[in-house]
């Protein structure tokens, strides 16, 4: 009997890199102070891919906020560009800044600013609102929001009645509005202590890996880095090489 003629397996062609969803590509800015230029960006290359999570590290002064408001739309760079959802961004079209802010962007910050006279749902719905939804329907997805942070139940409580935990993840539920591919935090877990920290934390690497979000994350915090695919350094406005986080199994 003829034995049978050993085929080699095929090997499926590698998969293509994702295009980054978020990019800053020799990006400046410099302010007048006085008769004094200072140089706060100094030609930063960053890219972010879909999915990713990297945390931005740097002492006060380096040029990370900066950096996070330009990515965010809401600096201009003094040069350079800035991609965003895969469109390059015009500082003249300020316009067009703030759709591109409302489609693809979303903001988690220290100080949750959260509106005091507003409970957590209609804190969450009112983002829904900016975007553009009906009442009905804005309620709708701030409840459906809130229950995805496991905050349903404290959808009725005022912030002043939250603990930081709970007005993080309200914060959290309110950038998730309109399902932006992009998250910015700007030092997330500076006002919590470790348990909670290490909660929220959870909660970010949960909705970036779930759902292909590009999550950057601002921080001072060395307990962030367990939850990351890379650690950037930044200092006088310029990027350090980066550092692979040690990646959550």
């Amino acid at each position: 009997m003829t034995e049978p003629a050993l085929v080699s397996p095929t090997v499926p062609p590698p998969l293509p890199a994702a295009a980054p969803v978020l990019a800053a590509r020799g990006v400046r800015k410099s302010f007048r102070e006085g008769r004094e230029t200072i140089e706060v960006l100094r030609g930063i290359d960053l890219e972010l891919a879909p999915g990713e999570i990297v945390a931005l590290e740097g002492p006060s002064g380096s040029g990370k906020t900066t950096l996070l408001s330009i990515l965010g739309c809401i600096l201009t760079p003094s040069a350079g560009s800035v991609v965003v959802a895969g469109e390059e961004v015009d500082p003249r079209r300020t316009r067009r800044l703030s759709e591109i802010r409302k489609r693809a962007l979303g903001f988690v910050f220290q100080q949750y600013h959260l509106f005091p006279a507003l409970d957590a749902v209609s804190n969450v719905a009112y983002a829904g609102r900016i975007k553009g939804l009906g009442r009905r329907e804005a309620r709708r997805e701030a409840d459906r929001l809130l229950a995805l942070v496991g905050m349903e139940e404290r959808a009725g409580f005022l912030p002043r009645d939250l603990s930081g935990g709970q007005k993080q993840r309200v914060a959290i539920a309110r950038a998730l509005v309109g399902s932006p591919p992009i998250l910015l935090a700007d030092e997330p877990t500076a006002n919590l202590d470790s348990v909670v920290g290490r909660q929220i934390l959870e909660l970010f690497h949960e909705l970036a890996k779930s759902e292909r979000r590009a999550l950057l994350v601002v921080t001072h915090d060395p307990a962030v880095r367990p939850f990351v695919d890379r650690v950037v350094g930044i200092r006088d406005g310029r990027l350090a090489a980066p550092r692979t986080g040690r990646r959550r199994r």
